[in-house]
């Protein structure tokens, strides 16, 4: 039996991985009337005259929605909500094991931006966060965009959780290789959600430059090449026209066989089996290798190692070096949650991505990361993630 069937056989065994339970246990009918009327009449005053009760008075404190269309889940593509729904159960099975945060996973029977946005403004009253999964770029974009400023964190996990580890992992690595971030030529090969947000952390777009130190350069390719402003096919491409006039400042033209030449880094957040050992070969010294895609990453490890490649990492746990997100995810919601914030900021990113990269004391070239099953480590990132949103609060007035 492979890991497939094992794990539909789990599924058909549980019936779903979530369930509810209640804090309190109601024995008698004076215990009905705390929970449930008349006592809970009272509760509702106090919110109603002060709505930030809600978060000393309800679940709202502690919870989030996980929210998705379907449209982009796993290597699976556009399956729809309904498929979506196992991932969306572990998800949130993963932020109370993580982080003791209770997550309810909404599968949203749309794919119309508009639709979810209101959707999301609807529902938010109910919750401390909300966390965008599965969705499609650049719809993704505009849907996480159009929620900054709606009183709670909305976090789209594909991009900016990715992002997140995949900084700390190279933060680790460029010491391991001895060089410092500034030097380094990154290529990224997917122009979807992660690559995008990668993209514009590793060059600190809309960072404060005081913390966040930009790569010395990044070309992103999408299957067609490198994104280039002078490329005719995305000439009516807003999405792709602004990663070109981002990463591609030299206007570099060709395919990824041009873009890896003399670059110290591959991130890989597209399709397998596309980096090949000539490529890496073509490489500056000691090439960091972080290839991604899901479930075959874009060149297995034992292939890169022989092709020379000085650190490989994955996004498999079977594999040293797994680039997971649940590295990320929980420890920035428990300090969001903590912190009350009423957002996600540039600078809580880069917070979670400095205290993943320490948690691990000693990394070496098979451990750039710590376990992802590592429960001490997003404990270390709520940390660091609440005090810089409560600095920030004081500054920008949050």
């Amino acid at each position: 039996m492979d890991i497939f069937e094992e794990s539909v056989q789990l599924h058909e065994k549980l019936k779903g991985k979530l369930e509810v339970k209640p804090k309190y246990q109601v024995k008698d009918s004076h215990d009905l009337s705390l929970v449930y009327t008349p006592g809970v009449a009272q509760v509702c005053r106090e919110i109603a005259q002060n709505p930030e009760k809600a978060y000393d008075l309800t679940i709202k404190n502690n919870s989030v929605a996980i929210v998705s269309d379907g449209s982009a889940v796993l290597g699976l593509g556009n399956i729809g909500p309904l498929a979506a729904l196992p991932v969306m159960e572990g998800k949130a099975l993963l932020f109370k094991e993580y982080a003791n945060i209770d997550a309810f996973p909404l599968c949203v029977d749309t794919q119309n931006a508009y639709e979810i946005i209101g959707l999301v403004k609807n529902i938010a009253p109910g919750f401390a966060g909300i966390n965008l999964e599965d969705i499609a770029a650049p719809r993704c974009f505009e849907i996480e965009q159009a929620l900054q400023d709606i009183g709670i964190p909305v976090f789209h996990d594909d991009q900016h959780g990715t992002a997140i580890v995949l900084l700390a992992a190279l933060i680790n690595a460029a010491k391991l290789v001895g060089k410092e971030l500034t030097e380094l030529k990154v290529v990224i090969n997917g122009a979807g959600a992660a690559g995008t947000a990668i993209a514009e952390l590793l060059l600190c777009v809309g960072h404060d430059p005081n913390v966040c130190k930009p790569v010395k350069e990044t070309l992103l390719c999408d299957s067609k090449g490198i994104v280039s402003s002078s490329r005719m096919d995305i000439s009516n491409n807003p999405h792709k026209m602004r990663l070109a006039n981002i990463t591609n400042r030299r206007n570099v033209e060709g395919t990824l066989v041009d873009a890896i030449k003399n670059a110290d880094v591959f991130i890989g957040v597209s399709t397998g089996n596309i980096l090949t050992a000539e490529m890496i070969k073509s490489m500056n010294d000691k090439p960091i290798i972080l290839a991604m895609a899901n479930p075959t990453p874009e060149i297995m490890p034992d292939e890169a190692l022989k092709a020379g490649a000085f650190i490989i990492g994955t996004g498999r746990s079977d594999f040293p070096n797994q680039v997971n997100n649940v590295l990320a995810f929980p420890g920035v919601f428990r300090g969001a949650l903590d912190a009350r914030a009423k957002k996600i900021t540039n600078g809580m990113k880069i917070a979670a991505a400095f205290a993943l990269a320490e948690s691990i004391e000693n990394p070496d070239r098979e451990h750039i990361l710590p376990s992802a099953l590592d429960k001490n480590v997003p404990q270390k990132i709520a940390q660091k993630v609440k005090e810089t949103y409560e600095q920030e609060a004081k500054v920008l007035s949050l």
